[in-house]
């Protein structure tokens, strides 16, 4: 690791941190690690469902501390709710972190929690310290792109999300298509930095896989891993994948190892058509390596609205993986530039919608892992 020559004092902030399920967590404890190697004084803060704690450890020529906020999980299908815990939840981490966001540098925050960005920037009013935006989901647009129609208060909130982004010093960025979201709301492209996500797990050819489901019944595994939230399609998948069992040749069995609220739907939907499937829960993160290698083929699904304000940060794993890659999904996300640059695996996208082409693909791949397998297609 490379001696920092003008070492900083950096506090990052997220949502969930490991333990917890949460990609946001995960990789900004990632990223902090690696700003304490390279010799910063890193505070790394977030929430925890377990209990509030502090710990500190030595890294390098660098530290790393840890704050973990206790807070309680919540209903993300209760919209009031949600914004409840959104606000009482970002005030107490504002109150908590005000005595460390005086000492240091550079604040680091991300997307989550949700509108974080309405405290730290009035604040920050009065500490001018170098913020810098993770911007990892972007809120409220994910709200608004559920709504058929806008209501007033949401409309007046995203107007002051704006007001707030545009004075903010440094944006990083997942993608090319959050910088055109960007760049829509006037922010330059002077003050955005590409830093995408990498795979949170290492894979190499001496990766095991985990045990196949007793259940697949010798047909190709296509795994969904992760969430499956409101951002994600699954309406063209499940279509497709009836079409697939009920007029095609049925080789491919959905692998559901997800939450999220379209998993539920998901799910749902198959048993009520009666249709072969397997489901199980995220497996935790030392056995994530394993699970990715596991399958014949991944599924990754987003819908439009969602392009530029989404990352299915479960695309690097995917790909790092291996194995095929089916996207449901525009062109235009980064999802799609991804896979195509970097995949070595073949790569399939459809868009949202085109149920007869993800029948088709589904036979397509079929065939594809069938003559990998030394089978006849």
């Amino acid at each position: 690791m490379k001696e920092n020559k003008h070492p900083r004092k950096i506090l990052y902030i997220c949502d969930w941190l490991p333990p917890d399920f949460g990609a946001t967590g995960q990789y900004s404890a990632l990223f902090a690690r690696r700003y304490a190697e390279e010799g910063n004084d890193v505070i790394l803060a977030g929430l925890s469902s377990t209990g509030a704690s502090t710990t500190t450890e030595n890294i390098g020529r660098g530290r790393l501390t840890v704050i973990k906020l206790h807070a309680r999980k919540y209903d993300k299908t209760r919209a009031l709710q949600r914004m409840l815990w959104t606000a009482k939840v970002n005030t107490r981490l504002a109150f908590r972190l005000l005595p460390h966001m005086r000492r240091v540098d550079e604040i680091i925050f991300t997307g989550s929690p949700p509108l974080f960005l309405h405290w730290i920037a009035p604040l920050n009013i009065l500490l001018r310290k170098h913020l810098v935006y993770r911007i990892t989901d972007f809120h409220p647009e994910c709200l608004m792109a559920t709504m058929p129609s806008v209501p007033f208060w949401l409309n007046l909130l995203y107007r002051m999300t704006i007001f707030w982004r545009r004075r903010i010093a440094e944006f990083e960025v997942l993608g090319q298509d959050q910088m055109a979201r960007l760049e829509e709301i006037g922010i330059p492209r002077s003050r955005m930095r590409l830093k995408r996500d990498p795979s949170p797990v290492h894979i190499s050819p001496d990766t095991q896989p985990l045990p196949r489901p007793v259940s697949d019944e010798g047909k190709f595994l296509l795994l969904y891993s992760g969430n499956w939230g409101v951002a994600h399609d699954y309406q063209t998948f499940v279509k497709a994948y009836e079409r697939h069992h009920r007029e095609g040749s049925g080789r491919m069995l959905l692998w559901l190892n997800a939450t999220g609220m379209n998993a539920e739907e998901v799910e749902a939907a198959l048993k009520r058509s009666n249709l072969p499937f397997i489901r199980s829960q995220p497996v935790p993160l030392e056995d994530l390596a394993s699970l990715l290698v596991t399958p014949d083929a991944h599924l990754i699904t987003l819908k439009d609205a969602f392009v530029g304000y989404v990352m299915p940060s479960k695309v690097y794993g995917c790909i790092e993986s291996g194995r095929p890659v089916l996207f449901i999904g525009s062109k235009d996300s980064d999802v799609h530039l991804l896979c195509t640059e970097r995949s070595s695996a073949p790569y399939f996208r459809v868009d949202v919608g085109d149920v007869d082409a993800c029948a088709e693909t589904l036979e397509k791949l079929a065939d594809m892992i069938a003559v990998d397998h030394g089978e006849h297609a």
